[in-house]
């Protein structure tokens, strides 16, 4: 089976001189959920920006599902953009329509959907995300918990094969948060979430990757990972106060 993400010797380095990616190995198989992990300055956004393309120029490669992000072939990398959803910490980064419904139909109206295949693809992202309701309010209307699920819908209406959030759970009230984990459960789709929330990783990421000064320190089961108490210390990362990961 092709993976969704296979990344290869992957380094970069900033125009001054620091290193953020220092050859990063990752495969990541289809229906996988990963969370990634790693303190501030590991790497993480670098990596995540590699994925379609946005950055590029390090030695090492990244495909996804067999075809390599090449970002001097413009055509391709249009389909990279499509495979690969990313959604952002912040939702109003990517609400910008004056209606929910035209948030979502602006990706897919881009690629040339038109009329009723326009209208199942608005209509199939919103159900997904529990927003059907509110296609025709304003974004700037909502609870910052709806908006970030109809962020996720905005996506999921391109139709990716690998869903890349970047610390999903943030600024949530307990309510959205559980909502928004049983959405990202219910999706058939390949997951890589960044995250802090080791909690959030736990609940709904099986695998974890600990990235840390552009390399990969850690893979394997979440709940290995995070019993580790000796590997956590070592790359910055804290469960909260009181809690203790179980198999």
């Amino acid at each position: 089976m092709t993976p969704s993400l296979r990344v290869a010797g992957l380094h970069y380095a900033y125009p001054d001189g620091s290193v953020a990616l220092d050859g990063v190995d990752l495969t990541v198989h289809p229906g996988e959920r990963v969370a990634l992990l790693g303190p501030n300055g590991a790497g993480k956004t670098t990596l995540v920006l590699h994925l379609n393309g946005i950055l590029h120029d390090g030695a090492g490669s990244v495909e996804i599902t067999g075809v390599r992000v090449d970002p001097a072939d413009r055509a391709r990398l249009a389909d990279i953009r499509r495979r690969v959803g990313l959604v952002f910490q912040d939702p109003d980064d990517q609400l910008f329509m004056p209606t929910v419904a035209e948030d979502v139909a602006f990706g897919p109206a881009n690629l040339g959907l038109r009329g009723p295949e326009l209208n199942q693809r608005v209509d199939e992202a919103l159900a997904a995300v529990g927003m059907s309701e509110f296609r025709d309010r304003a974004p700037h209307h909502l609870s910052f918990g709806q908006r970030r699920r109809v962020a996720v819908a905005t996506v999921l209406a391109m139709r990716p094969e690998i869903l890349v959030l970047d610390e999903p759970s943030s600024n949530l009230d307990p309510a959205s948060r559980r909502e928004l984990a049983e959405i990202l459960e219910s999706l058939p789709i390949t997951i890589l979430m960044v995250t802090h929330d080791l909690p959030y990783a736990l609940q709904l990421c099986p695998r974890a990757v600990i990235l840390d000064r552009g390399r990969i320190a850690a893979d394997g089961p979440t709940p290995d990972l995070l019993a580790d108490t000796d590997l956590l210390h070592r790359h910055r990362l804290e469960l909260p106060f009181g809690f203790a990961p179980t198999r």
